[in-house]
């Protein structure tokens, strides 16, 4: 995990420890087995075995497109409102990471969410997946490197890893 502009004290004092838990619960109740080979698996299945996940967990909302992926809200005495933006980026291009991170920039701006998380497979998990997947490595180099202003937004990035060998996530066709 890599924490940026104080997104971990944000966590605390807004209560959110609470929600980023379970977001680590969620990720950590996938279990990930899979064909432990470059490039030997599909990504796609991945995502939907977490979206599956937070669906059944119950009170996380889902923006199909144009949005941030899952969010969580927590209400303290009829009046504070507090929620949690989560990203997953597992099964697409690298370069969407930006789009990802703009998302959230913009939905903290507005007032949606009070700390975005990215979620992206670590290092290793990123190898046996397809090329262009994005890892951790990645993530830190579009915060740190590419987009400096998300290091001035509270965000979190998170590194899934897997859970041991097993048989290759299928990969999804293309349809001509």
């Amino acid at each position: 995990m890599r924490f940026y502009d104080g997104a971990r004290e944000r966590v605390c004092r807004l209560g959110l420890a609470d929600l980023l838990i379970e977001l680590q619960d969620i990720l950590l109740s996938v279990d990930i087995r899979l064909k432990e080979e470059k490039d030997a698996n599909g990504a796609a299945i991945l995502r939907k075995m977490i979206d599956a996940e937070f669906e059944a967990r119950g009170g996380w909302e889902k923006t199909s497109t144009g949005g941030v992926d899952w969010t969580k809200k927590l209400r303290y005495n009829q009046t504070i409102l507090v929620r949690l933006g989560v990203e997953l980026q597992v099964s697409a291009r690298s370069d969407m990471l930006i789009r990802d991170i703009l998302h959230l920039r913009n939905s903290i701006d507005t007032g949606l969410i009070d700390v975005g998380v990215v979620v992206v497979p670590d290092d290793r998990l990123q190898i046996f997946l397809p090329d262009r997947t994005p890892a951790f490595k990645d993530a830190i180099r579009y915060i740190e490197e590419e987009f400096r202003e998300a290091t001035n937004y509270p965000f979190i990035v998170i590194a899934i890893e897997h859970d041991g060998p097993g048989k290759a996530l299928a990969k999804q066709s293309r349809k001509a």
